[in-house]
């Protein structure tokens, strides 16, 4: 009888063990998904502005960190251009608007935000949103979203440390 419960306590243990190892895969694919979305979204602005490289020189793609577009933002409504029409729908796959669930929006990262900065005559495209669990946080280079992601003073996510980001160079040649 006693080598029964002793089989059953070992069998309760190791189920509670798969059951902790399954949460853990969970949140991975998650992060995976969002940094996969992420980097889309990166990359889809990345090319935008290289194939528009007038508006690109000029200033019209520029995104200042402190005021990102995307998530918790309004998207911008001038569709006048190529540049507002890239920042429009950059703004909207920042929130989701690619994939909708009911009447919500659920196509994108937690928190999706971007930026475009100009840096030293390059462009460079930023993409940020919340993660689940705590990192390192970004260099502090990387100013796009920066203390938009934090809980509250003593929690985890304290310091930017569920703050992701994903950051390329656009590099427009001078052809003169």
């Amino acid at each position: 009888m006693i080598e029964v419960l002793v089989t059953l306590v070992v069998i309760a243990f190791g189920l509670l063990g798969m059951a902790g190892l399954q949460m853990r895969l969970q949140m991975s694919d998650l992060e995976s998904y969002q940094r996969s979305q992420a980097l889309l979204l990166l990359n889809d602005m990345a090319n935008r502005i290289a194939v528009n490289r007038t508006a690109a020189v000029s200033g019209a793609y520029l995104v200042a960190p402190t005021s990102p577009v995307g998530a918790g933002m309004a998207c911008p409504t001038a569709t006048g251009t190529a540049a507002q029409r890239d920042l429009k729908e950059w703004c909207q796959g920042l929130q989701g608007a690619g994939e909708v669930l009911g009447s919500n929006n659920a196509g994108a990262m937690v928190g999706g935000r971007g930026c475009v900065q100009s840096v030293g005559g390059d462009i460079m495209v930023t993409v940020a949103w919340q993660g689940l669990t705590p990192l390192t946080a970004p260099p502090a280079s990387v100013a796009c979203g920066a203390d938009q992601y934090n809980g509250p003073a003593g929690a985890p996510c304290s310091g930017d440390r569920c703050r992701r980001t994903v950051t390329t160079l656009v590099r427009i040649a001078n052809l003169l």
